[in-house]
């Protein structure tokens, strides 16, 4: 169970590891549609991340980069997001990290809890190191 609480600013929850305080205001904390897109974007990276791990696929450094289409018509939903994967490393297989991607959609709960209402596109770039 999560319990919120009404701050002046917005809402705020206690978590073991820390506080998460949540605002439309950026001064006063995350605003909601970051945390959507958080949510997202962390579960896919930590879903993708364990599948190449278990392959041991040597890879050096795996980020990701997101961008949120919004539609002011409509509350500001989020209609689209893009997550860019960039994986360096050397001698990595392409085919097989675009793979990995696609199974990883398959088993993000969080991809699998909003694809029926927002677009996520994933889109990797594989960056070869040299030795």
């Amino acid at each position: 169970m999560m319990n919120f609480y009404l701050r002046e600013e917005g809402m705020q929850i206690d978590f073991d590891y820390g506080q998460l305080d949540i605002s439309s205001d950026e001064a006063h904390g995350f605003r909601p549609y970051q945390l959507m897109v958080a949510s997202i974007a962390g579960c896919s990276g930590s879903v993708f991340r364990k599948i190449i791990n278990k392959q041991r696929m040597d890879y050096d450094d795996l980020t990701i980069t997101a961008e949120v289409e919004r539609n002011p018509e409509e509350a500001d939903k989020i209609e689209q997001i893009d997550l860019y994967y960039y994986v360096k490393g050397r001698q990595l297989n392409p085919d097989r990290l675009h793979k990995n991607l696609e199974l990883s959609r398959k088993n993000c709960s969080m991809v699998r809890s909003v694809e029926d209402s927002i677009t996520i596109n994933e889109h990797l770039e594989v960056i070869e190191l040299s030795r």
